[in-house]
């Protein structure tokens, strides 16, 4: 089973928001280089951040899913209603 990365965060709560919102959506994500992240200063940043991937065949769905929710979440947070139907 091949893995493809389909979220990167430089921050442990970050990627397990994303996986945990994969999970609830049936996707099948883990999480790889967090715990060398959290051992060595400046290591997510140096190697790329905290990766969490899915397998091959549910990368397109998962980013999908992914952009779909921060598009969601931007248009919450527009400032004075712009962003929200009418």
């Amino acid at each position: 089973m091949s893995l493809v990365t389909v979220f990167r965060a430089f921050n442990p709560a970050d990627a397990h928001l994303a996986r945990s919102r994969l999970e609830a959506a049936e996707f099948h994500p883990i999480i790889m280089h967090e715990l060398s992240s959290l051992s060595l200063d400046g290591y997510a940043m140096a190697a790329g951040g905290i990766l969490v991937q899915v397998p091959e065949e549910e990368a397109a769905d998962a980013r999908e899913f992914l952009d779909s929710e921060a598009s969601a979440q931007e248009s919450d947070h527009a400032p004075d209603g712009a962003g929200l139907a009418p």
